[in-house]
């Protein structure tokens, strides 16, 4: 069962808002002084008209009327040259604080445990790297800096039409209720309106994939009826949740137009009554009910990205979650709460680990289940001697795989520890614990880049030679060079295809160019034609004699060329040594190698 990730509290949005905006002062006052000065350029005309009206009464007109008409003119040139450079300096900014948002991210989702990756599922992180990072991009680059701009607008309008008569300016303040309280009404709502749709939706993508990618499981087992009432109630879910936000907006958006209209027609019947009874001149009523004409504009954009400012609020909180979760090593540490037998207290620094030789890695009673109550692991002893070579064999579903994660550190044991030097393996920082022992399965991923640049991911600063040596400890070197440009061939999508034996042997070089002192290979050669892989496999022996080595396998060579071999059925080591001495005692492991090498 997936578990969503996190959702970050609207006080958290708030302050990490407040912290993009302080790191472009600059950038940000600029944009603020340029639309101030365009807004301001922009409230000349109307005071000039209703001057001009003025002037008509009076019978002055041919001396203001030329200077009028030139004074509008300049005010109009000047507005749209300030305009123009103010959305550049915004649109801009925009800019820049996408990409730093984007990198954030990407940094963010990076840094996840594994484990909280597999309990989420990959329908609500694609979600939220795909949908909520479009919508977060809509209103940086457009809602924001229109917001800013229909902000400053409405203010300076409305100090101008003080400015013109208090008495004329009163009429317009009838629209405040309305807007008030439909917009407090929506707003009430709509943040976790606007949450449960993209929650509806990330169910969606997640159903989606899981049918996909166990296609062939949905068709064997009959389950195709299933997954349609899955994915049927997971449309249904989202379409609710779509037509709750249209709704709000179908009320909130009437009543803000209702609110645009009534201050027109008030200041016209108000400024009228004045006028006739000699409290207000016809160039102020003219005037005013122009500032108050020309207000519906910044009012309706203001209101209007108000809505999109939601729906990036939103889908902000849900990037932000993404690294809001529980803290897995602060449960594993000593004295955290939460921990077995540990009371509460401040989180300690880990135990640095011992200097010199790869420490061994030590399992000690350890349960682990993914579901509650039912354990996949049940009282694990094992220790791993530093630069030993364990194989890791048994049938499929006893928990191989499961126990492999465990000891690189993906998963917490549910009892028990798994702890390298001595330190609970958890309770390390996560790129260190990346750098002390690494994963490699049979699931691999070609990044758009170089094959190069495919192959210095964990350490970009390599060399030419560097990455040459590493590609030749896979026997990976002869088919790079051959590609059309060689190691600066760009392969993922849109480029060269590559297939999934070269992949394989693109992440194995990564793996050698890492350098980690101890290494879980979870079918890392499954990919790969069965002899190549056992040359392989001699090759990384030679590449990787000193360190440990955890392989899990069905290619039984694996075991023989391994220092001992555990056969794990049923969630237990039921048998623990050296290849020829489980051979020679009959038990489980006897009978695998011999149906294996039966068929070889």
């Amino acid at each position: 069962m997936t578990v969503q990730l996190p959702v970050a509290t609207p006080a958290q949005v708030r302050r990490y808002a407040r912290t993009l905006a302080r790191r472009h002062p600059r950038a940000l006052v600029t944009a603020l002084v340029l639309h101030a000065l365009a807004a301001i350029a922009g409230l000349g005309a109307p005071r000039l008209l209703g001057n001009l009206v003025q002037a008509v009464q009076d019978g002055t007109t041919r001396v203001t009327v030329d200077k009028v008409a030139l004074a509008i003119a300049a005010f109009v040139i000047g507005q749209s040259v300030l305009t123009r450079f103010a959305r550049l300096v915004s649109f801009r900014l925009g800019e820049r604080v996408l990409a730093e948002l984007r990198e954030e991210f990407v940094r963010r989702v990076l840094s996840l445990p594994l484990s909280t990756v597999e309990r989420a599922g990959t329908g609500d992180l694609l979600t939220r790297t795909s949908r909520d990072v479009d919508a977060l991009a809509r209103t940086v680059r457009f809602a924001a800096p229109e917001t800013l701009i229909a902000l400053v607008t409405t203010v300076l309008t409305l100090g101008a039409l003080a400015l013109v008569g208090p008495l004329v300016a009163l009429p317009c303040l009838i629209a405040v209720p309305i807007l008030w309280a439909s917009t407090r009404w929506y707003l009430r709502r709509a943040t976790a309106g606007y949450l449960r749709e993209n929650a509806a939706y990330s169910d969606v993508n997640e159903g989606l994939a899981e049918t996909v990618e166990g296609a062939r499981t949905v068709e064997a087992m009959r389950l195709a009826r299933q997954r349609i009432r899955r994915t049927d109630g997971d449309i249904g879910r989202s379409f609710a949740a779509e037509r709750y936000t249209l709704w709000l907006r179908s009320v909130w958006f009437p009543a803000a137009e209702v609110s645009y209209v009534v201050p027109v027609v008030a200041t016209l019947l108000v400024g009228g009554l004045l006028y006739t009874h000699g409290m207000a001149s016809l160039g102020q009523v003219t005037a005013a009910t122009l500032y108050v004409q020309q207000l519906i504009d910044p009012v309706d954009r203001l209101l209007s990205w108000l809505d999109e400012l939601q729906v990036g609020g939103a889908s902000l909180a849900r990037l932000l979650g993404v690294s809001a979760g529980p803290d897995e090593a602060a449960d594993a540490r000593p004295g955290a709460a939460g921990s077995p037998g540990g009371t509460p207290g401040p989180a300690a620094d880990p135990v640095p680990l011992p200097s010199g030789a790869a420490p061994a890695v030590v399992a000690a009673g350890v349960h682990y289940s993914y579901v509650d109550g039912r354990d996949v692991l049940r009282g694990i002893d094992l220790t791993v001697r530093p630069g030993e070579r364990l194989a890791m064999v048994g049938p499929s579903g006893a928990g191989k795989s499961t126990l492999g994660r465990l000891l690189a550190g993906i998963h917490p044991p549910r009892s028990g520890s798994v702890t390298i030097g001595g330190v609970p393996l958890v309770s390390l920082p996560l790129d260190r614990r990346r750098r002390e022992v690494a994963l490699v399965t049979q699931e691999h991923h070609v990044f758009v880049g170089t094959v190069a640049d495919n192959v210095s991911l964990p350490r970009p600063d390599a060399t030419e030679a560097e990455v040459r040596a590493a590609l030749r400890a896979v026997d990976a070197l002869g088919w790079a060079e051959a590609l059309p440009d060689g190691l600066a061939t760009t392969v993922g999508s849109g480029g060269t295809e590559l297939s999934a034996a070269q992949a394989q042997q693109l992440a194995l070089a990564r793996l050698v160019l890492a350098d980690p002192h101890t290494l879980v290979l979870d079918e890392a050669t499954s990919l790969i034609d069965p002899r190549a892989a056992r040359h392989l496999e001699r090759s990384l022996g030679a590449v990787l004699a000193g360190r440990t080595v955890i392989a899990i396998a069905h290619r039984l060579h694996t075991a023989h060329d391994a220092d001992r071999v555990a056969v794990v059925a049923d969630g237990r080591i039921v048998e623990l040594g050296p290849h020829a001495d489980l051979v020679a005692a009959g038990g489980d492991y006897a009978a695998l190698w011999d149906s294996w090498h039966g068929r070889h």
